[in-house]
């Protein structure tokens, strides 16, 4: 067996080490830091300390996935987020290379010697593109001539406010002037939910403003229900799911309504569903598609636990599974890792490929 076909088992053999020696290793990073930058400690006092070493608990945790995927650019785009979300809180990039660096130094101290040169080709490709990597990131909601931008604009204005009521009054009445639902779904909670990601990585809005705006979206959503599910269905059958852990399920929630648009018979489980019920509710629904989302790079190898859970069930050998979320988008070919028959962008590219990939396994 030559090296490059070893390489996805000594990778993924790496990302195992690395999580489980996170907590060590994140904690020796942080105590290297501030012994050679001491400045640090009167600069940011013992809190800066205390998320110095949750950074490098995520920096591993996104290395560790980046690596077990075989993927330069997953840590590299990795780098680029963080890059934007420490500078915008007065973390100067200079700090991130440096404990980059470090970091390092101290993951090749505790690998074998050939692990330890896989783990610094990906420090050495993200530390390369850290000087020209962005520190801000442009508004989504720019083009004015994007469809329906003035509404969306309007909606994520009321939203940021606080004023959930004529949020949702604005939906509502767009509707009724003739919007169709589809396109509120694809040209404004779409949108938004991505332009209030980038505003919290901007630390323009808090966490308490993201989860507000997140709720009432998913409140507003509920209100258009009778809408949705009064569409007549296809035959077709969809579960879909976020895996466990992931925190952000409103993604998977509008591709799921989506669905229900155009005639499937949804069945949504939302995130942290056990692998077993998820088994479960796709042999009691006769699934024809499993639809799986991930935001979080850190998330991936569940994903990939999740497809694998799938293919060894007798019951489900002929379900399809259709992947999607950020780190889809990030490595156009992680979707094949981890064992997916196919990834989509957004819930319009997901409905024509569920489409596609339940035609193709010959049951309707």
């Amino acid at each position: 067996m030559s090296m490059k076909d070893m390489e996805p088992e000594l990778n993924e053999a790496i990302g195992r080490i690395l999580d489980r020696e996170r907590a060590l290793l994140a904690e020796t990073i942080t105590s290297r830091q501030y012994e050679a930058q001491p400045e640090l400690a009167a600069k940011y006092g013992e809190a800066g300390r205390v998320k110095c070493l949750q950074d490098a608990n995520y920096h591993l945790s996104y290395l560790a996935e980046a690596v077990a995927a075989s993927s330069h650019s997953l840590f590299s785009d990795y780098i680029g987020w963080a890059k934007v979300m420490l500078g915008a809180r007065g973390v100067p990039a200079a700090d991130l290379s440096r404990n980059l660096l470090i970091m390092s130094e101290v993951v090749r101290e505790r690998l074998p010697p050939e692990m330890g040169l896989v783990v610094q080709e990906y420090f050495e490709v993200g530390l390369n593109r850290l000087p020209a990597l962005p520190s801000d990131l442009p508004p989504l909601f720019e083009d004015a001539a994007a469809a329906h931008a003035d509404l969306a604009g309007k909606f994520l204005r009321f939203l940021l406010n606080g004023e959930r009521h004529l949020a949702s009054r604005l939906i509502l009445d767009a509707v009724d002037s003739g919007v169709e639902v589809r396109d509120i779904y694809l040209h404004v909670f779409q949108p938004s939910q991505r332009e209030i990601g980038r505003l919290w990585q901007l630390n323009r809005v808090s966490v308490a403003q993201e989860h507000f705006c997140t709720a009432a979206t998913q409140l507003i959503m509920a209100q258009l229900y009778p809408r949705i599910f009064r569409t007549e269905k296809n035959g077709r059958r969809i579960v879909a799911t976020s895996v466990g852990g992931e925190l952000h399920e409103i993604g998977v929630r509008i591709i799921t309504d989506f669905f229900e648009m155009e005639g499937w018979d949804t069945y949504y489980l939302g995130a942290n569903s056990p692998t077993n019920a998820i088994l479960q509710a796709l042999s009691d629904r006769r699934a024809d598609v499993l639809a799986v989302s991930a935001t979080m790079t850190f998330h991936i190898r569940a994903v990939e636990n999740l497809i694998a859970a799938v293919r060894a069930s007798e019951d489900l050998k002929a379900v399809k599974v259709l992947v999607g979320g950020y780190p889809f988008n990030v490595e156009p070919e992680l979707w094949k890792r981890v064992g997916a028959d196919a990834y989509a962008a957004d819930a319009a590219e997901a409905v024509a490929m569920a489409g596609s990939l339940s035609n193709s396994s010959g049951e309707l």
